[in-house]
């Protein structure tokens, strides 16, 4: 006997009889570093048909931008902010502060227009901490992004309006064993 396996056609909506309520997890850590599990999860989840965004605001250097995304296999698409470097500061230039912007108006879009069941908004904590985003406009649209979104926020020091709406929280730890 032989069985055949196929992704499931995602061109059609709502193809389920009903959809599955999304969740806002939160991964955290005390440091920047770069959240591997958080990627690795992606990649699997998009590996398995599932459309999946990731969204590096304060990432930069490579003259990306939101306009070319990085295709990873067929179901991943990965963007970073259009910058000449990467952003560890709250002092940016006037043309770094619109390329953040128009980052934040493009990922708010896609999301709405549900292009994806899971986005990766990493580094979002920053982002609000250094005062590049708004933490009220953040939250705003968590709270009213499509049900059946995923969101992952990364980074450190989340804000904790955001916590309090995570469905999951992960806080990473370094711990030295001898």
């Amino acid at each position: 006997m032989v069985f055949q396996l196929e992704a499931p056609n995602r061109s059609i909506p709502n193809s389920l009889p009903h959809s599955i309520e999304g969740i806002i997890q939160v991964f955290t850590s005390t440091h920047r570093s770069f959240f591997t599990n958080v990627m690795a999860q992606a990649l699997r989840i998009a590996g398995q048909g599932t459309s999946v965004l990731i969204v590096q605001f304060l990432k930069g250097g490579i003259g990306q931008g939101y306009q070319h995304p990085v295709q990873l296999g067929q179901h991943l698409d990965w963007v970073r902010c259009d910058l000449p470097r990467c952003i560890d500061t709250p002092d940016i230039e006037e043309s770094e502060a619109l390329a953040l912007r128009e980052l934040w108006d493009y990922t708010q879009t896609v999301i709405s227009q549900e292009k994806y069941a899971m986005v990766v908004l990493d580094e979002l904590s920053l982002a609000i901490n250094l005062g590049l985003l708004s933490e009220a406009e953040v939250l705003s649209f968590l709270k009213k992004r499509p049900a059946q979104v995923d969101v992952i926020l990364t980074g450190p020091d989340m804000p904790q309006s955001i916590l309090e709406i995570a469905d999951q929280i992960t806080e990473l730890r370094r711990t030295r064993r001898p």
